[in-house]
C-alpha cells in the first residue's frame, strides 16, 4: 500500500494547490499592509468584492477588462509552453491594435461582417511580424530573445505615437489621439442588449473571441504534431533536434503564433472599449500583465482564461477602494505577491523531490550491498 503523500509533497505535486495558496497569502500580503496604512481590512476588502459581484453591469465590466488579458495570457502561455520567454507581448500588443486602428480608418466603408475581420486579421499579422523579427534575431545570430523583445516593446511604443501623429489618421479636435476607429469596426453588444441585460456600455463580443481562442490554443499544444513539436524544444531543444524535429522553424513559430495572439489582444481592447489609440506618455502594461496571467494560470490555456478573469476583476474592484480611502495600489501588491510565490513555487517542487530521494537512498544502499554479497 502505498503512503499518503506528507503536505510537502502533495504541494510539490500540485500545481494548482500552488496557486491557491500564493493567492492567499498575496490577500494575507495586502491586509498587512492595510493594517500599517491604518485602514480596516474588512472594509476595504468588502468594498473590493462588493464592487466586483453587486451587479450584472459590475461583473460585466470585470468581463470587458478580463478579455484583453486572457488573449494576452495566452500568447505569454504558448510560448511558455515552447520553452521561449515572450517578453515583447507588450510590443506585440501595441502594434497590433495599431494595425487594427489604421484598417478600422482607412476601410470604414466596408460592412461590419468584413471589417471586423479584417481588422483581427490586420492584427493579428502585424503582432506575429514583431515577434518573428525577434525569432529572427535569435536564429540567425543568436541574439537573446529577452533583450530583443525589450528593445522592441520601445520601438513598437515610439513607433505607435509615430503613426498616431500622421494627420491622415490624427484626430481632428485637440485630443492626441488618432481618430475613432468606424462604427462598422466596432464589437460592443447593441445598445438594446446593454440596456435590457443591464450590461456595462462597453460590453462587447470579445469575451466569445478569447473563449474561441482559448480552445484553438489548447487543441494546437496538446492535439497536434505541431503542437507536441513545440512542446519538445521547450523542454529539450537539444533532444529535439536529434530527434529530427527542426528547432530554428520551431522557435519561429512559436513566436510568430505568440505575437498574433497578443496583436488580436490589441484589436480586442481597440475594437471592444477604446475605439482610438491614444499617443502614449509611457508604455501601458497590457503585455506585461500578460505574463502575470500566465503565471496565475499556471500556462495552462484553460487555467489563463480563469486567471484573465480573476485579473480583470481584480482592476475592476481594485478601482473602487479609494471611495472607502484604500489606495488602489493594493491590487498590485496583491498581484505581484501572488506572482513571487507562484514563481518559487519550484522550491516547494525541489524540496520534495530532494525529501522522496532522501527516503529511496538507504533502500538503495541495501540494494547495492545484496548485489555486492552475491558477487
Amino acid at each position: 500500500m502505498d503512503k499518503k503523500k506528507s503536505p510537502l509533497e502533495l504541494l510539490a505535486a500540485n500545481k494548482f494547490i500552488h496557486t491557491l495558496l500564493s493567492i492567499l497569502i498575496g490577500f494575507a500580503v495586502g491586509a498587512l499592509f492595510l493594517v500599517v496604512l491604518g485602514i480596516s481590512v474588512g472594509q476595504a476588502y468588502g468594498k473590493l468584492f462588493q464592487s466586483i459581484f453587486s451587479s450584472v453591469k459590475s461583473l460585466s465590466y470585470c468581463v470587458v477588462y478580463a478579455t484583453t488579458y486572457i488573449v494576452t495570457g495566452l500568447s505569454v502561455a504558448f510560448s511558455f509552453k515552447t520553452g521561449v520567454f515572450n517578453i515583447g507581448a507588450e510590443g506585440q500588443f501595441v502594434v497590433g491594435s495599431m494595425a487594427a486602428c489604421v484598417v478600422g480608418i482607412f476601410l470604414s466603408d466596408l460592412p461590419p461582417i468584413v471589417l471586423i475581420p479584417l481588422c483581427f486579421l490586420a492584427a493579428a499579422a502585424a503582432g506575429a511580424l514583431w515577434g518573428s523579427i525577434v525569432g529572427f534575431l535569435k536564429t540567425r545570430w543568436g541574439i537573446n530573445e529577452v533583450l530583443s523583445m525589450i528593445m522592441f516593446n520601445w520601438i513598437a511604443f515610439f513607433l505607435s505615437n509615430y503613426i498616431a501623429g500622421f494627420p491622415a489618421i490624427h484626430n481632428e479636435g485637440n485630443a492626441e489621439a488618432t481618430r475613432n476607429v468606424a462604427e462598422n469596426a466596432r464589437t460592443l453588444f447593441s445598445k438594446d442588449l446593454i440596456s435590457s441585460l443591464g450590461l456595462c456600455p462597453t460590453a462587447n463580443w470579445g469575451i466569445f473571441v478569447a473563449i474561441v481562442l482559448t480552445i484553438v490554443v489548447y487543441f494546437v499544444i496538446e492535439k497536434t504534431t505541431l503542437g507536441y513539436e513545440l512542446k519538445a524544444v521547450g523542454f529539450n531543444k537539444h533532444a529535439a533536434e536529434y530527434a529530427g524535429i527542426n528547432v530554428n522553424r520551431s522557435i519561429l513559430t512559436s513566436l510568430a503564433i505568440s505575437g498574433a495572439l497578443a496583436g488580436i489582444g490589441g484589436a480586442l481592447l481597440l475594437l471592444g472599449m477604446g475605439g482610438r489609440i491614444s499617443i502614449f506618455s509611457s508604455q501601458e502594461g497590457y503585455g506585461f500583465a500578460g505574463i502575470v496571467v500566465a503565471l496565475i494560470g499556471v500556462t495552462n490555456p484553460f487555467g489563463v482564461f480563469a486567471a484573465g478573469l480573476f485579473y480583470g476583476a481584480m482592476t475592476y474592484g481594485g478601482s473602487k477602494l479609494n471611495l472607502v480611502g484604500a489606495p488602489t495600489q493594493v491590487v498590485s501588491i496583491i498581484m505581484g505577491t501572488i506572482v513571487f510565490f507562484i514563481a518559487i513555487s519550484s522550491v516547494f517542487s525541489y524540496l520534495g523531490r530532494l525529501k522522496k530521494e532522501k527516503k529511496t537512498a538507504p533502500v538503495k544502499k541495501m540494494e547495492d550491498a545484496k548485489e555486492d554479497e552475491q558477487k
